[in-house]
């Protein structure tokens, strides 16, 4: 079966992948789309690469609506794909009920643990990772307060927020953190104008660095300071190219490597939780061209440090979703 480049729309795509017995590989975007240009892109790349290393194909389909998650999966899985990989924690549901009934069929499911015999559950230490960029941030910051902006207000969304307010905290104790969250309904994952409205007033706040962990309305985030005059922290995908020597870093979780592993696994998907953080670089920051004058020796070699720290547990980022405090700031 050719690769899908093209979603024609939900019907469309499960109608394809009727009665094709395969067991070729299928990823499922959430919403906001497979070129997001952070989360579901980063996921996007995890397949494609896999796809050109191997010359395998593999089924796609992006989202639409919440209710497609469980007969996306269903179909997916009577169409014979094998593993099925799905990016987010909204699938946890319909994947707790569609895997029972498919008991040969592997599933992956980021950001969520699915208590499955054949599902493998991918989850990252987005707060260690939030801590590096927080430390910079700090270290950046003129006016000693620096903004956060999240998607979907839920835990997931905090953990990022916590960990970067401590690492603001780590390197400057007197920063002020500001911190708003777009929304409560997955919405809030694709509204860039809000994004920026959001930046705007952080920035009338005194904010001079912000950072957006909100998928695609993160990118009217990175607009809004870019066009304001500040910087910003981008998240999952290397955002820094969107603004050259405007956005300070960003955080990378890397969803393209644990969807290339899914796949590269295939049939084999070894189920279970499998965690993702800096020990072994399932988070990081991002530095190249596009951010190199914004960040001195002094600055990476500081986030480093705490890197080595983190990695080696002598420094513990407090995790949010541990007992959803914070010890840094307050959401």
């Amino acid at each position: 079966m050719t690769l899908m480049k093209q979603f024609l729309g939900a019907a469309a795509t499960l109608a394809l992948t009727a009665g094709v017995a395969t067991a070729e590989p299928a990823i499922i975007f959430d919403l906001g789309g497979k070129f997001d240009k952070s989360f579901n892109e980063a996921a996007f790349n995890g397949a494609e690469r896999w796809a050109q290393e191997t010359g395998g194909t593999y089924k796609e389909l992006e989202m639409q609506d919440e209710a497609q998650r469980e007969q996306a999966l269903r179909r997916l899985a009577e169409a014979g794909s094998n593993p099925v990989v799905m990016t987010g924690f909204a699938f946890g549901d319909a994947l707790s009920k569609v895997a029972p009934d498919f008991p040969d069929t592997k599933f992956a499911i980021i950001d969520m643990v699915v208590d499955a015999p054949n599902v493998k559950s991918v989850v990252f230490n987005e707060h260690e990772g939030s801590y590096l960029v927080g430390m910079m941030a700090g270290l950046a910051s003129k006016t000693g307060t620096v903004g956060f902006i999240g998607g979907m207000d839920i835990p997931l969304i905090r953990k990022f927020g916590c960990g970067y307010a401590q690492g603001v905290k780590a390197v400057n104790p007197d920063a002020t953190v500001v911190l708003n969250m777009t929304g409560t309904t997955p919405a809030a994952w694709n509204d860039p104008v809000k994004g920026a409205e959001l930046a705007k007033g952080q920035k009338a706040q005194g904010a001079d660095v912000i950072y957006a962990a909100a998928g695609g309305t993160g990118v009217g985030v990175l607009q809004a300071a870019a066009d304001e005059g500040i910087l910003s922290i981008g998240v999952d995908s290397n955002q820094n190219y969107m603004h050259p020597g405007k956005v300070l870093t960003s955080m990378l979780k890397r969803v393209d490597n644990a969807v290339y592993e899914a796949f590269k696994e295939g049939t084999n998907l070894t189920p279970g939780i499998n965690v993702m953080g800096l020990a072994n670089d399932g988070v990081g920051y991002a530095m190249d061209e596009n951010n190199a004058s914004l960040v001195t020796p002094e600055m990476q070699a500081a986030v480093d440090e705490a890197a080595a720290k983190i990695k080696s547990g002598e420094l513990v980022v407090h995790d949010y979703m541990s007992d959803n405090t914070c010890p840094a700031a307050t959401f």
